[in-house]
């Protein structure tokens, strides 16, 4: 595993916050930032950094209420746009002017966001499952196990326990795949295996999606003229095809879509052809 730092720095309402920090790479190049999805955290973003750190520096955080981050004492304020003001202080901290944003699921949600309020921040941006639209039908299956605490007596149980839940996500996957997932989703807690983040963020989410969704569309339109993957997983129940290739149209010639096959809600950056999508879209960072 590619080497790296654990760093921490306080949001502007006073929380600790964790990320990685995977030195090198040139200084007059932009980094490359990785935002994790809902229930997920930096450990997500093992292999972009297995891969890239050292070309690149690799900055991979821990949303507040998850991983190395201290849980908000309001959940109310596990919301996409705290996420948002939280990302823009780290990079004001770390005087970084902009980065070339990876962004699983909720990651890519405050990528565009980030996009829409501050877009000189974007260099470039991989949206990874993730659009202005998401099906019904995936915001359902996340509801029925989001904020659920469950105990495991270790990983391998705890992976063999997602591979029963999930497995036609990612049906490629063996034994040992579905343990090296649940390392990255999941902690040790005395005796015990959990999930790695603050069950309460379920209680934003769950209101969020009983309300009348809003119009996302507009925050899409400020990365038009950066370099933009769209990383989908071909069987997704979050991210249909519709919303993908309505995206490209909407962004032109600066984004490329590219679906990864056998693989649902989303693509993990184990497979080969994610790794490659991100290569193609740092050499157009470069230029």
């Amino acid at each position: 595993m590619a080497r790296y730092e654990d760093r921490n720095y306080n949001s502007t309402d006073g929380l600790r916050l964790h990320y990685r920090d995977y030195a090198g790479g040139d200084p007059d190049q932009p980094p490359i930032l990785c935002l994790p999805g809902l229930t997920r955290n930096a450990r997500d973003f093992e292999p972009v950094a297995d891969r890239f750190a050292g070309e690149w520096r690799v900055l991979a955080l821990d949303f507040r209420g998850r991983g190395g981050s201290a849980a908000d004492p309001d959940p109310s304020r596990y919301m996409p746009a705290t996420y948002a003001r939280d990302v823009i202080k780290l990079l004001d901290q770390l005087g970084i002017a902009d980065a070339v944003f990876i962004g699983t699921s909720l990651g890519g949600l405050v990528t565009m966001l980030i996009a829409a309020m501050e877009n000189e921040r974007i260099a470039g941006a991989l949206l990874n499952d993730i659009g202005p639209e998401v099906d019904p039908k995936g915001i359902e299956r996340i509801r029925t196990y989001v904020g659920q605490p469950v105990t495991w007596t270790s990983f391998a149980d705890a992976g063999a326990a997602m591979m029963s839940r999930m497995g036609d996500v990612y049906p490629r996957w063996g034994a040992a795949e579905w343990e090296r997932f649940a390392r990255r989703c999941c902690r040790e807690e005395g005796p015990q295996v959990v999930y790695d983040y603050d069950m309460r963020i379920a209680e934003p989410f769950a209101e969020a999606n009983d309300a009348t969704q809003p119009n996302l569309w507009p925050w899409l339109d400020h990365l038009k003229g950066r370099p933009v993957t769209i990383l989908r997983g071909a069987t997704s129940d979050l991210f249909s095809a519709a919303t993908a290739d309505r995206m490209v149209r909407e962004l032109g010639d600066e984004a490329e879509l590219v679906t990864i096959e056998q693989v649902g809600h989303a693509p993990s950056f184990d497979e080969p052809e994610s790794i490659a999508a991100v290569e193609r879209l740092l050499a157009r960072v470069k230029g």
